[in-house]
């Protein structure tokens, strides 16, 4: 008989098609299904797969007392309640390693069209506008880049960086003794210092707004802010803000504090370009996703060593 596995998250039919060769499958792909699913099934239930943002909260955990593994799709699991899943002897893995590449490219993409001001200048050249009427936006390369958490994520910006021929900083909360790059102690000293400052820390309560209304304007009038982290990371009044008031240049977000729902602050502004939380998401990134949790949960039932453990 096949292990159940509650699905909280939109996965296509061909990954779900892939999950049902190996499970009975209970999908509640979105927040009202949720815990129509746990009452209804969750008795039987074996197994979770969620991500980061959708987590697993301690009740909805209790409402499933057979269950004895839990996997994020990604590498985020900031809203999994780790410690109550821990006591509850849970399994507990997540997707790392199978979408930094695609996440370290979005950031690029969004820092150049950010710097360069690329959708303002689609919308102009659209309607007519020629290059004599319109201010030179600035080079990227030769400047400085400041990478906010140098984990597997942040260090493939910075490799892309280097390609660009930037200076990296970084901080975290400590340096990083393999790493070649410059160290700062604070961000609000990265900030002052980088000319683009990238957010790739993780979530939770322990970053929320790290990156706040007094880093913002130690990046500057001329700085670019971008964000393929969690949107909980950046105050986004205080960024709205700043962009409006000239105190800082340009943004690109693949995340923010709303999502789903588009930043209302940020949307009617020429000077930020958003995309919606899909950093990571290309057929060949999501399908190593689904992999990897097909992998770590059958080493989980077979009693193996998990792949990606948390």
């Amino acid at each position: 008989m096949k292990p159940v596995l509650l699905v909280l998250i939109h996965l296509s039919d061909a990954h779900l098609e892939q999950l049902a060769r190996h499970y009975e499958l209970v999908y509640a792909p979105d927040a009202d299904r949720h815990a129509e699913a746990i009452a209804a099934d969750g008795a039987r239930v074996q197994a979770v797969l969620t991500n980061g943002t959708v987590g697993l909260r301690a009740a909805q955990i209790d409402g499933l007392p057979a269950a004895t593994f839990v996997s994020a799709l990604g590498a985020g699991y900031e809203n999994i309640d780790l410690d109550h899943a821990r006591r509850r002897g849970i399994g507990l893995a997540n997707g790392a390693g199978t979408n930094d590449d695609c996440v370290a490219d979005h950031a690029f993409g969004l820092l150049l069209a950010a710097a360069r001001g690329i959708v303002k200048l689609d919308g102009q050249t659209r309607a007519g506008v020629w290059r004599t009427e319109i201010t030179m936006p600035p080079n990227v390369s030769g400047r400085r880049l400041g990478i906010l958490g140098l984990g597997t994520i942040g260090r493939k910006i910075a490799r892309r960086g280097t390609g660009f021929d930037l200076e990296i900083g970084y901080h975290n909360r400590s340096a990083r003794a393999d790493s070649p790059y410059r160290y700062f102690g604070s961000v609000a000293e990265l900030a002052a210092w980088a000319d683009f400052l990238v957010v790739a820390t993780p979530g939770g309560a322990g970053t929320r707004h790290l990156v706040d209304a007094a880093v913002i304007d130690a990046l500057g009038p001329r700085g670019v802010l971008v964000n393929i982290a969690r949107g909980s990371v950046v105050d986004t009044a205080a960024l709205a803000a700043a962009l409006r008031e000239g105190h800082l240049g340009a943004a690109g977000l693949d995340v923010y504090e709303s999502e789903p729902r588009p930043p209302g602050e940020l949307v009617g502004l020429d000077n930020v370009v958003l995309t919606p939380h899909m950093a990571g998401w290309s057929p060949e990134a999501v399908q190593a996703s689904v992999d990897r949790f097909v992998e770590n949960a059958r080493r989980h039932f077979a009693g193996e060593a998990l792949v990606s453990p948390i």
